[in-house]
This record gives C-alpha cells, structure tokens and sequence, in this order.
C-alpha cells in the first residue's frame, strides 16, 4: 500500500513539473493553436470593416463583368449600361450618330487576326467594339441593345 501512495505522488509530481515546463509562453493556447481574442468594436472599426464590405462588393462586380465581358459597373451618378444602350436605341437606326454614341460607351478597339482566320460572333455586347466594318459594329450593338429588356423609369 505504501509503494502505491509514493508511485502516485511521484506521476503526480512529474506531471505537474512537465506543466510548468511548456506553461511560460505569453499567449494562451487551445490543443497546438493559439487561443485568438476578439476584442470590442468600435467607430473606427466599424468604418474600416464598412470599407472593406464596399470594397469586397466591387471587386466581385468587377470579377463578374469581367466573367461576362460586360463594361465596368455604373457609378451611384452614372446610368448603367443598360440604360445607355437604350439610350442609343432613340437615335435613327443606321446612322452614324447611333454608332457614335455606341462608341461612346465601348470604344472600338479591332482585334489582329491571323491570316485566314475567321472573325468570331461577338458573346458578349463589349465584344462588338472588336468589329472593324462600322456597319458589322452598328449591327452587332443594334442587336445587344434590343434584345435587353426595357428598364423601368425611375
């Protein structure tokens, strides 16, 4: 009985000095990660993660137009593209104020191709700037343009 009382303090003793040995680093630890803390907001941070909100959005607006091939999003003052597309809708067909009004939103940037290569359909309504005939580029944004639903007046 004796041998088993002086066999407990001793694992008990050794377990306590092998605590203390690993116990001084300053930060408190949770299994091998350390414990993290988190502290009250304040105005300060409130602003800042406002800020990041807002800046997460437009990275993910940015991200998505560029999936779609859409132009930049529209500013709070600025009307969408949408809007300006529509817009061009009310001049004369064929003319060429109409196209420079669709120039004005994508401005016409043509594309090298390769000999005897093939111009490929435009996907997506940025992509009929790439068209070099005006009369090609003036059909393809017609087309985007009308096939986008009518946007209700605010």
């Amino acid at each position: 009985m004796r041998t088993m009382i002086v066999m407990v303090a001793l694992l008990a003793s050794s377990a306590a000095l092998a605590q203390n040995a690993t116990a001084p680093s300053s930060t408190p630890m949770v299994g091998d990660r350390p414990l993290v803390q988190v502290k009250p907001r304040g105005q300060a941070g409130a602003k800042n993660d406002a800020a990041k909100t807002d800046a997460a959005k437009t990275d993910a607006a940015k991200t998505d137009a560029a999936k779609t091939g859409a132009a930049k999003p529209a500013k709070p003052g600025k009307p969408s593209v949408a809007a300006q597309l529509q817009a061009c809708l009310e001049i004369d067909d064929g003319s060429k104020e109409r196209l420079d009004c669709y120039d004005a939103i994508f401005p016409p940037k043509p594309k090298t191709l390769k000999p005897g290569a093939k111009p490929q359909p435009a996907k997506a309504v940025a992509d009929c700037r790439f068209t070099k005939e005006q009369d090609e580029r003036l059909a393809c944004f017609n087309g985007f343009a009308e096939s986008v639903p009518k946007l209700p007046k605010t």
